[in-house]
């Protein structure tokens, strides 16, 4: 996990629709970045159903939402269209921006080893710098915790 106080790493990602974003787009703005496992799971549905029904509480707090996984742009449209979601979720099927955040890990489930995405939240000042980095994130939890953040 990035420390707090680093500067956030900028990146290139393109959204449920395709449109490219990056972090130096949103200098001036608080940033809630937050990484999850899949698309459409129970627990990454809870977090990204959390946050887009808390949208306009953080937007009058001056912080946009991205969600970033691995899963594909049009996997991204779908858990949008499914679930109505009213933020960015950003597709990064190569892992660049995952790993420069240090959330691709080992992770262990029901005994079993495998690498993959470890759920964390990152909070990004208006000036690109992380002021909070939670990888100890419950999916249900965090939007409200975020909330409390700001």
């Amino acid at each position: 996990m990035l420390e707090t106080g680093t500067k956030a790493p900028d990146f290139e990602l393109p959204d449920q629709n395709g449109q490219i974003h990056r972090l130096s787009d949103y200098r001036g703005k608080k940033v809630i970045l937050y990484f999850y496992p899949k698309d459409n799971t129970p627990g990454c549905t809870k977090q990204a159903c959390g946050f887009s029904e808390r949208l306009p509480l953080f937007l009058e707090k001056g912080a946009v939402v991205l969600g970033v996984s691995k899963d594909s742009v049009e996997s991204h449209k779908r858990f949008e269209e499914k679930q109505n979601l009213a933020f960015t979720i950003l597709s990064d099927p190569e892992r660049k921006v995952i790993e420069a955040y240090d959330v691709w890990k080992e992770k262990k489930n029901y005994g079993k080893v495998s690498m993959g995405v470890v759920r964390t939240t990152y909070l990004i000042d208006e000036n690109g710098i992380i002021i909070k980095a939670n990888d100890k994130v419950k999916a249900a939890e965090d939007p409200e915790n975020m909330l409390k953040q700001l």
